[in-house]
């Protein structure tokens, strides 16, 4: 079925957008997957995956964070330190409105989306079922220079945006992802001093939660990821308990692993994990 676009109001009165990929009339729910974006871009570029996991049986929602695509507030902005985290609880308590009580709901993040998911459930914000991360960012992979800017800048000028210095060229090795991602109007490269402090601090601060995870966790990440340090997803990997949290590294794959040109192998990881669970 097509997806649908609509809005909902956060409790600030502020607008985000919401799409929904429904299943097929008839078609049996194994569960709802509810999608986060990473930093700069919009729910719209997973529409591949959403129909990927329709097709398995999942309805599908994702939105726009604040600052982000179609929803309210400045490009890369954030209007508090928890406004991210705060959007996420809204959406959930939303999505779970419509659902039966006995559904399973999922989140699916990536690379900043997967930083917001995994410090919302490391924080038991809301109970979810289960939690997939795609290449989080929990390193940022931060030079000398930008730990000296990121220690002044929040302070002295937080609502202040610069370029994220993302480099399309390193999401995908597929050429037309990212001549798909230049040509985006929907994506920008604005980043504030309150936002870069978010993620340099909720990167950490998940990581020392890992030995105590209980949430069943799939984590896929990019061994060749350029954008976020891989080490981030290795260390979590390893503490967190093994029984809870799954890992899969593909050594070759750039950061965007779901638009790779070899992303089969990334689907049928996840689709093995998901038939394990639901």
């Amino acid at each position: 079925m097509d997806s649908t676009l609509t809005t909902f109001i956060a409790l600030d009165g502020d607008n985000l957008a919401l799409q929904d990929w429904p299943l097929e009339p008839g078609v049996p729910l194994r569960g709802v997957v509810l999608l986060v974006h990473g930093l700069g871009e919009h729910a719209g570029r997973y529409d591949h995956v959403a129909r990927r996991l329709n097709d398995w049986g999942f309805a599908v929602r994702g939105y726009d964070q604040h600052g982000h695509g179609e929803s309210d507030g400045r490009r890369g902005g954030l209007p508090s330190d928890t406004r991210l985290l705060d959007d996420l609880a809204d959406i959930v308590d939303s999505t779970r409105a419509r659902m039966a009580p006995s559904t399973p709901l999922i989140l699916l993040g990536h690379s900043l989306g997967g930083l917001v998911a995994a410090r919302f459930v490391s924080l038991a914000l809301r109970p979810v079922q289960a939690l997939v991360l795609s290449s989080p960012a929990f390193d940022p992979g931060l030079n000398a220079v930008q730990r000296l800017l990121l220690a002044v800048l929040p302070k002295i000028a937080p609502n202040l945006r610069v370029g994220n210095g993302l480099d399309p060229s390193l999401l995908s090795h597929d050429p037309a992802v990212v001549a798909a991602y230049r040509a985006d109007r929907l994506v920008h490269d604005r980043i504030s001093g309150r936002l870069a402090r978010f993620m340099a601090n909720s990167g950490p601060a998940t990581l020392a939660l890992a030995p105590t995870w209980t949430v069943p966790t799939l984590l896929l990440y990019a061994g060749a990821d350029q954008l976020v340090n891989p080490a981030g997803s290795r260390a979590f990997a390893a503490a967190a308990p093994k029984a809870v949290v799954s890992s899969r590294c593909f050594e070759a794959l750039y950061h965007e692993l779901f638009n790779e040109l070899q992303a089969a192998p990334v689907f049928a990881e996840l689709k093995q994990w998901l038939d394990a669970r639901f």
